[in-house]
């Protein structure tokens, strides 16, 4: 009984959080709670707070943004801030700028913290604080969340509340719970040896300290290529051993992968200046050390059954088999850098926070809609929710979370308050353009290409359209019940996408003829384009599970690509406008081109049907007002006949006829615009 009335209670809490007690226990309660105050936990408390939401975030240090205190350790960030695009409109800057998160207040843009393409990490820790505290958003600092526990209740909005206790032993009670929690825990392999092996976290970043000395690298991402780039010059040389072969960032088109800014360990590699990049599984090797402090490398079935501690003068070595052995050179240091794995030791059972498979081990299992699996109501937002897309789009990054933790404070609007999914509704003759305008300023989809969809609701009989922004396309089959909005009479998504073959570790993106630039050919398109999916009804769940490999979605009834472009500037008329437009025109059975005042009047008479842009222009008696200039353009365009020249019937010039009807308008107390002489059924545009 007493947590009915408890949630009752809770029911009722303000925004500034509600006590309750049960049972001599007392929990602050917040309809919805964050853990983490990095960008994708600032991010969400930005959209709570906008939409005037209850909600705390969480935060174990004592300002945001703690991970880019000490990460990247040789502090250059590779995410890209670009100053200068040659472009106004904002939307389509962010396209270009990797740091900023979204927000209304224009001080809060990258840009003015920054002048460098690749910031400091400390510039990053003060962007944050500003934003957090410009913003006004409602962070608890020093609260480290130690336990997080499921209570069932049916009043609950998801069943259940959630129960988070911090490292005081004090316990928060919320409806929905938002993890941005990142990914900090270092990987660690474990293998013979691993005691002498130091840290990325605590590695030395001065290059004094590694001055005439052997080194081997565990890993080959960014932070080992960083790593390596500090002391490149200094050391005798480096080598560097992973599972998997390295990969290009260029070539996968991943911003994940090595970037060129780190890759100059791949220069003195393959030009023979003594560094080296080795494949081999790290559980496979073992690390012994001789007396004079040198680390060997050898592998682990050679220790099986030996006595590790009993000297390197009784261990069998590779290179006493195999006098070529690669690695047979002793080091002096050997460092781990194998990124980073979600925390998940604070969650109890009963929330079955489980990690993914394979590859995604490291990030918990979540739906394509950003929900635990396993537990309604928590999400999971920012580096940890990247198993969505991982090694596919921008999800794990700034650029790219920004956009998907709005997308997640959408459909928890449309749940729990009754708040459809943003949309606007415009008539079908307005299909083209709006397409358009999209593809070229975007950066949303521009970001989280094949993840992030707009969705084109068309009204009955294709008359009109409601325009949804960036809905995740893995729950596209939800559509309706995510957002609150009808999808009866068929749908467009439009989405970007690179080639099917373009991208991979293997692959030569600098091949000749590597571009296509005509519209029949697009489909072949390599580079970044858009591509606009028809559906003559909502895919199903099924469809979606066995969508083709290497589609984003289901097949659909008819499918288009807006030819790629070198300038990423899809408005020219006959390679991109009007391709789209005789595919929409297709899809629709009507006409979308835009007539003047005289075709329309002529199908009027001659057509059982008027093309949507007359029924919802020249019928309406809507339209631009003629002018000479206009005319004449239409006349050289072959779109109208030239009447200037013609002898009517009445035997009169036609000065004369334009001046009787001019006075007759005047006899008749109607006001003569300037330029009504020219405005008449043949000439109206």
């Amino acid at each position: 009984m007493a947590l009915a009335v408890c949630g009752t209670l809770l029911g009722l809490a303000l925004y500034a959080g509600g006590l309750c007690t049960v049972s001599g226990a007392t929990f602050l309660y917040h309809d919805y709670c964050v853990i983490g105050a990095g960008p994708a936990g600032l991010q969400a408390a930005y959209f709570l707070q906008q939409a005037g939401r209850d909600y705390i975030v969480f935060e174990r240090s004592h300002a945001p943004g703690s991970f880019f205190a000490l990460y990247p350790r040789h502090r250059k960030l590779i995410s890209i801030n670009k100053q200068y695009t040659g472009k106004s409109n904002s939307e389509f800057n962010l396209r270009h700028d990797w740091n900023s998160l979204l927000s209304h207040d224009r001080r809060l843009l990258f840009r003015h913290y920054s002048r460098d393409f690749f910031p400091n990490a400390d510039t990053m820790v003060r962007y944050l604080e500003d934003f957090a505290s410009l913003l006004k958003l409602r962070v608890q600092y020093n609260t480290a969340i130690i336990h997080v526990t499921l209570e069932k209740n049916e009043q609950a909005w998801n069943g259940h509340y959630f129960l988070l206790t911090d490292q005081d032993r004090k316990t928060y009670k919320c409806s929905s719970l938002l993890v941005a929690a990142g990914t900090w825990v270092p990987n660690v392999v474990n293998f013979p040896g691993s005691e002498y092996v130091e840290g990325y976290e605590t590695v030395s970043i001065n290059p004094d300290d590694f001055v005439g000395q052997t080194i081997l690298i565990l890993g080959r991402g960014n932070s080992a290529f960083e790593t390596a780039e500090n002391i490149l010059g200094v050391t005798n040389f480096i080598h560097m051993v992973s599972r998997s072969r390295v990969r290009l960032s260029w070539a996968t088109h991943y911003v994940g992968d090595l970037r060129a800014i780190n890759n100059g360990l791949l220069d003195t590699y393959q030009l023979k200046s003594l560094d080296g990049l080795l494949e081999g599984d790290l559980e496979d090797l073992a690390i012994v050390k001789d007396k004079k402090g040198k680390l060997h490398i050898t592998l682990r079935f050679y220790l099986e059954n030996r006595n590790i501690s009993a000297g390197i003068d009784s261990i069998t070595l590779p290179q006493d088999e195999l006098d070529n052995f690669a690695t047979r050179a002793p080091y002096d240091r050997v460092i781990r850098c194998l990124g980073w794995k979600f925390d998940f030791s604070i969650y109890n059972r009963s929330l079955r926070m489980m990690p993914g498979k394979g590859n995604i081990k490291k990030y918990p299992q979540i739906k394509p809609s950003y929900e635990s699996r396993s537990t309604q109501g928590l999400f999971v937002l920012g580096t940890a929710s990247h198993s969505v897309d991982f090694r596919k789009s921008a999800g794990g990054f700034i650029h790219g979370f920004r956009y998907t933790t709005r997308a997640v404070h959408r459909l928890l609007e449309n749940r729990h308050h009754g708040v459809p999914w943003p949309s606007t509704v415009h008539p079908i003759t307005q299909l083209t353009n709006s397409i358009i305008k999209r593809v070229n300023e975007a950066s949303g989809l521009y970001q989280m290409f094949s993840v992030l969809a707009d969705i084109i609701l068309l009204r009955e009989n294709a008359t009109a359209f409601e325009y949804l922004e960036e809905y995740p396309i893995g729950v596209l089959a939800e559509l309706e019940m995510q957002t609150g909005r009808k999808a009866g009479s068929g749908l467009f998504v439009i989405i970007m996408e690179y080639g099917k073959n373009f991208s991979g570790a293997d692959k030569d993106v600098f091949y000749y003829n590597r571009a296509v630039g005509e519209a029949q050919h697009a489909w072949q398109s390599n580079f970044l384009h858009p591509v606009i999916y028809y559906y003559k009804r909502l895919p199903t769940e099924h469809e979606m599970r066995l969508h083709p490999p290497d589609w984003p979605l289901p097949r659909p009834d008819a499918i288009h690509h807006i030819v790629e472009d070198f300038l990423t500037d899809w408005t020219a008329p006959n390679a991109h406008i009007l391709p789209l437009r005789r595919f929409l025109e297709n899809c629709l059975s009507t006409d979308l081109r835009n007539f003047f005042a005289e075709s329309c009047f002529l199908f009027a008479f001659t057509h059982q049907k008027l093309p949507p842009s007359c029924q919802q222009g020249y019928m309406r008696m809507q339209g631009l007002l003629g002018s000479q200039e206009l005319l004449h353009h239409a006349v050289q365009a072959g779109l109208l006949q030239d009447y200037s020249h013609t002898d009517f019937s009445d035997d009169r010039p036609s000065e004369s006829h334009d001046g009787s009807q001019e006075q007759l308008m005047r006899d008749h107390g109607i006001p003569v615009h300037p330029l009504q002489h020219l405005v008449n059924t043949k000439d109206e545009l």
